[in-house]
């Protein structure tokens, strides 16, 4: 019943590049519960006596895989469309979250949520970004892609109260397994109505190509983009920018806990997910306006800003401030990279080039959280860690400032 409601909602949108994307969208908001993990983390710490940085490990590892997955997922994309690998990312997502209900060790919750859930939601989350873009022309891709992943950062503004209020009534094992039979289902339903357009298809808008230039010049190889120091320029750039976002979306409970002795950080939660989601939308639109480059100095200075002042936030009207230009300079990073990454290698790779780009984030989900953790096991304070993330961001930005487009002789 619920099915055939959403096919027929979905059959009023007329321009299909549109009703991809909404589908993408959706497909992200129920698989983005991981970003409540904070939730999650602070109630291991209480029902089962876990340490700060034991309880951030599942978390870590979730992300690693979530990044490191997308590349066997851009390829399966790549070779078998949208459909069949979303639904593939669904069961995972069902199978490790009714696992995680049954464990009380940390290995256990590293196995099933950190290598299980994260893999489903990378195999997931790969696919709704080029299923989206593919239909639109260079000149909206921001555009697309910021809206594609809103949904993920988004999904804690519900998934943090929703996961706070079952765990007070059936304790953090069981809020597990509801979730994941609830959600998983839902992704597996949106990835139903994925799809890509024929080889063929040009988006209406796409500029014609100059006389001489062969319309497939732009498009790399993975290994060819790989070779190239464009890539790894972008590839650290994500890395340190998205590592000050994953450590307050992954600590922002205990933040709240230690610096204004709040004991209801849920709710910074879903006002982090709500700037997160608007800042991916923002960022990618405000790239097709202003150019990716110039974008991303705007949001890695903002972000290096707000770190240096984040000790001193210790009451909720300064942690609310705090967490908005956190979820907004963050966001604006996922809108942005899938964009600048087809801008630069082409689309006819891009789930499998943008899987690799991505590991980036995954190297900074196990940086930032793991390393925040153990500094305030150590000092009791985060003070250190916002320190050093304000210093990388300075250098992402320098590093955006001299990005360049990659010699068209590469392409192949």
């Amino acid at each position: 019943m619920l099915g055939k409601t959403i096919k027929g909602v979905f059959v009023l949108v007329k321009n299909i590049g549109w009703r991809v994307t909404i589908a993408a969208v959706l497909l992200n908001l129920a698989s983005g519960f991981l970003y409540a993990w904070s939730v999650y983390a602070a109630a291991l710490i209480q029902e089962l006596g876990f340490t700060k940085t034991q309880a951030m490990l599942p978390y870590t590892v979730a992300l690693a895989m979530l990044a490191v997955m997308m590349v066997p997922g851009g390829k399966l994309f790549d070779k078998y469309g949208p459909r069949v690998v979303a639904t593939a990312g669904g069961v995972l997502l069902i199978i490790g979250m009714a696992l995680t209900s049954l464990q009380t060790t940390i290995p256990g919750f590293v196995v099933f949520f950190g290598v299980v859930v994260g893999a489903g939601s990378g195999i997931a989350y790969g696919v709704t970004i080029p299923s989206a873009v593919k239909w639109f022309p260079p000149a909206k891709r921001g555009l697309a892609s910021g809206l594609v992943v809103a949904g993920l950062g988004l999904a804690a503004a519900y998934a943090a109260p929703l996961a706070q209020l079952i765990i007070n009534a059936v304790g953090v094992r069981q809020t597990f397994l509801i979730i994941g039979i609830v959600f998983g289902s839902l992704v597996i339903l949106f990835a139903q109505f994925l799809a890509v357009p024929p080889a063929e298809y040009v988006p209406p808008g796409t500029p014609a190509p100059a006389a001489g230039e062969a319309s497939g010049k732009k498009d790399f190889s993975p290994s060819a983009m790989m070779g190239t120091a464009q890539f790894w320029q972008i590839w650290l750039m994500y890395c340190f920018g998205a590592i000050a976002g994953l450590m307050v979306i992954g600590h922002i409970s205990i933040i709240a806990d230690i610096q204004a002795q709040l004991k209801w950080g849920f709710a910074l939660v879903a006002i982090l997910a709500v700037f997160n989601s608007s800042g991916r939308v923002v960022g990618g639109f405000l790239s097709d306006r202003i150019g990716r480059n110039q974008t991303l100095i705007l949001m890695f200075l903002l972000q290096a800003v707000n770190m240096i002042m984040f000790s001193n936030y210790t009451s909720m009207t300064s942690l609310t401030i705090g967490v908005c230009i956190t979820g907004l300079a963050y966001g604006s990073l996922l809108g942005i990279f899938p964009a600048l990454t087809y801008d630069f290698f082409g689309l006819k790779n891009s789930g499998t080039n943008y899987g690799l780009v991505f590991t980036a984030f995954g190297a900074a989900g196990i940086i930032g959280p793991l390393t925040a953790g153990k500094i305030v096991d150590i000092t009791g304070s985060y003070s250190y860690a916002y320190l050093a993330a304000a210093v990388i961001l300075v250098i992402a930005a320098v590093m955006a400032k001299f990005l360049k487009q990659p010699q068209q002789e590469k392409v192949v």
